[in-house]
């Protein structure tokens, strides 16, 4: 039986990271950023790397889903990731993430903070 070492990258942590405070699978991720669910399995394994816009995507994504763990479980962050939200007129958070508007969610989890029923 051979153990295959996985290389440490950043893209892997983050990628690890989508996972623990997120809950999402790999296939989340594959689906969230239009990849198949082997390449997400390369990222995390430190082989290869994508894009600097996917990268990105990854590392906001991140960002939101440990935002989102200060309130609620990991499958809890991922169902609010993947569902249509009405503070961002029914659009779901990761769609907004991927189109570079991180900022709104982050704005609809700042009122969480705040104490604001949502």
């Amino acid at each position: 039986m051979t153990n295959v070492a996985m290389k440490e990258t950043a893209v892997s942590r983050l990628v690890a990271g989508l996972k623990e405070f997120g809950g999402l699978k790999g296939r989340d991720i594959a689906n969230i950023l239009g990849v198949s669910p082997p390449t997400v399995t390369r990222w995390s394994q430190g082989e290869g790397a994508p894009t600097i816009e996917k990268q990105t995507t990854i590392a906001e994504l991140r960002w939101v889903a440990e935002r989102l763990s200060d309130f609620y479980e990991p499958d809890e962050v991922r169902l609010w990731l993947q569902s249509p939200h009405p503070q961002l007129q029914g659009q779901r958070p990761y769609d907004l993430i991927n189109e570079g508007r991180s900022a709104e969610v982050l704005e609809v989890i700042e009122r969480l903070d705040s104490g604001v029923y949502l």
